[in-house]
């Protein structure tokens, strides 16, 4: 236990946010830079080291929060960063974009404000980063098979990192111009910088794995194809078929997806644009959808220099409090104020879109709403509540609704889906194809960025007993696991 008495002689603290002002000019992170270090070590001294820690199950990853803890509150980060290493392949993305499951496991959290694990966590990567404990990890021997990993996006680097590891070749094939998935494109600038994701790709480039950008199997390249240049292959495409908004007035311009917007914004910051195609600059903006995604979209619009910003979300607010029916260690659904809110906007809860108003040049207008209740389990409208706000940009983040069915690959692979649309999969993550497994999203369903990167590892593990008999490599969970986090 790094400090017996850590929990009782310091409160939590967390990282230190730019102020609004400032940051809503620029493409930044939010945070202050550097402000974590002077304080993690008295925050990881908080970490109890209990008998049972249960931060460990509340983590798909399964990482060793207390170990690590311990040696951030000591200061030895080499340490910290192997102990952090040794479970997930990117902690940087976690530390930055996760939700943090793991805090709501954390013993302490059930009568305390819980330890400050994300800052933690990204405290040591950042400082493994800046003193050059981040290295290729290079094979020994190569296996001679190859496999293709389909997707860049964070389980598909790490199946791919994995393999490569294990000695195996690998090529990873990635319809976008640009490598990183959702990473790259769906997350913003604000959120988490790009060069993260770009020392990443040349440690794994060193190491040994190929990227291939621009082709999208299925269309560009026949997954039968695919499936006969390589001894295995790793999907992890992504649940990209986002749900939609079918009311009156949807086909009125300046109704987008909300992954029709936010790309647009990140490739401004690529340099391939000067100003976005898609831009809320003096519009009056409307985001539908109170996930993370929408917050996305919320601080995009405001560095954009939108005119309002109003987020909407069908579902009641939720409580600042854990309810009865999410008890200590699940993952609540709290009431959250992330940086985008903190930046302005109005977000109206229990509001349900009956349809758009446009003008004569059929540009979106106006949305109307009404506000709507559960009567007998069902979303029901409360008569008298219609009413209209101005909208000359919306965006949908209403979620996913499985991978892409529309370029072939599944057809062309032969694939078979389970009951809720996704990949389906068995033990090992393999498909009903022998030799194609299936990782992340496609065969989960849309889910969190660490549940990615663990079944990334856990497919990588799969492929390589497939390939080689047996595996070395770890495998934190199975298909049919439930962490505590879901």
């Amino acid at each position: 236990m790094a400090d017996p008495k850590g929990f009782l002689n310091h409160g939590r603290e967390v990282a230190q946010t730019r102020p609004v002002e400032e940051r809503v000019k620029d493409w930044n992170e939010v945070y202050v830079p550097g402000s974590l270090l002077p304080i993690i070590s008295k925050q990881a001294s908080r970490c109890m080291d209990c008998g049972i820690p249960f931060c460990h199950n509340g983590c798909p990853l399964g990482n060793l929060i207390p170990e690590w803890n311990d040696y951030a509150y000591r200061e030895d980060w080499s340490a910290a960063s192997e102990r952090l290493h040794a479970t997930n392949n990117f902690p940087e993305f976690t530390g930055r974009l996760c939700p943090a499951p793991c805090e709501s496991a954390c013993v302490l959290g059930i009568n305390q404000p819980p330890v400050t694990i994300k800052n933690v966590e990204v405290s040591i990567i950042d400082k493994a980063w800046d003193s050059g404990d981040v290295r290729p990890q290079i094979p020994e021997r190569l296996s001679g098979k190859t496999v293709a990993v389909i997707g860049s996006g964070p389980a598909g680097l790490a199946a791919a990192q994995q393999l490569t590891r294990a000695g195996h070749t690998v090529a990873v094939y990635e319809r976008a111009d640009r490598i990183g998935g959702l990473l790259r494109y769906g997350i913003p600038e604000f959120k988490m910088e790009k060069r993260h994701i770009n020392r990443r790709i040349e440690q794994m480039r060193a190491e040994g794995t190929r990227f291939r950008t621009g082709i999208e199997i299925g269309r560009d390249l026949k997954a039968t194809d695919l499936r006969k240049r390589y001894d295995a292959v790793v999907i992890a495409a992504g649940a990209t078929t986002a749900r939609d908004l079918p009311v009156p007035g949807r086909e009125l311009k300046g109704i987008y997806q909300a992954m029709e917007y936010l790309p647009l914004a990140n490739k401004v910051q690529e340099g391939d644009y000067v100003t976005s195609p898609i831009s809320a600059e003096g519009k009056h903006v409307v985001v539908i959808g109170g996930g993370d995604t929408g917050a996305d979209c919320v601080g995009t619009a405001h560095r954009q220099g939108a005119a309002s910003v109003t987020q909407l979300e069908i579902m009641p607010r939720p409580g600042e409090e854990r309810n009865a029916g999410q008890p200590w260690p699940t993952f609540p659904m709290l009431y959250k104020v992330t940086s985008a809110h903190e930046e302005g906007g109005e977000r109206i809860y229990s509001a349900g879109t009956t349809h758009f108003e446009g003008d004569e040049d059929g540009n979106v207008q106006w949305l109307h709403l009404n506000e709507v209740e559960f009567v007998d389990g069902k979303l029901t409208a409360k008569p008298g509540t219609e009413r209209r706000i101005p909208a000359q940009l919306v965006t949908l983040a209403m979620g996913f609704t499985g991978t892409d069915q529309d370029n072939g690959l599944v057809e062309q692979f032969g694939l078979e889906l389970d009951a809720r649309g996704n990949i389906a999969r068995d033990a090992d993550f393999q498909t009903n194809v022998p030799g194609v497994f299936v990782a992340g999203d496609a065969g989960r369903g849309q889910s969190l960025i660490v549940w990615a990167i663990a079944e990334g590892r856990s497919a990588a593990r799969g492929a390589d007993r497939y390939l080689t008999g047996t595996s070395d490599l770890p495998a934190p969970i199975r298909p049919t696991d439930r962490a505590l986090a879901v």
